[in-house]
This record gives C-alpha cells, structure tokens and sequence, in this order.
C-alpha cells in the first residue's frame, strides 16, 4: 500500500486559518483531498463550506472546475451505485 503523508498532521489542521465562507458568512472554507485514478494523492481537490445549512462547494475534476454541485451522503452513493448495476 502506500505511503502516509506526513507532511501535516493533526495540530496543522486544527491550527489552521480557513478561509471564510463569502456565501454564508458562517462558516469557514476547508479543504478534502482525495486520490487519483492511479492511486496519487490529490490535495486541496475540493473545498466546502463548514456549515451545513450552506453547502457552498467548489471541486475540480480533470481541469474543471464545478460548483455547488450536490454533496452526497454514503447512503446516497450506494442507492446510485445499485441503481447503475
């Protein structure tokens, strides 16, 4: 398998400065990582809003960038999944 990064650990994040959300106003800017079609890690692939009444959301995917696309829950992934099949 492969490697952790250790280039942040858990006082990084919690030390951070966000930036804040400019479409609620209340919450902040985090960033999720994610990996690759060929298993690379891929930071900062997306950003969400920390409050969840917001659902502000930017990704990028192949170059493109997409906003406020809908954020799904793992419960949803999976009816999606089945429902491919």
């Amino acid at each position: 398998m492969g490697d952790v990064d250790d280039d942040y650990s858990e006082d990084d994040v919690a030390n951070a400065n966000f930036p804040d959300c400019k479409a609620c106003g209340e919450g902040d800017l985090v960033p999720l990582s994610d990996f690759g079609g060929q298993g690379s890690a891929v930071h900062y692939k997306a950003w969400i809003c920390t409050n969840p009444t917001c659902g502000f959301n930017l990704k990028i995917r192949n170059g493109d960038v997409y906003l406020n696309e809908p954020i799904l829950t793992e419960a949803d992934r999976h009816r999606r999944q089945a429902a491919r099949q």
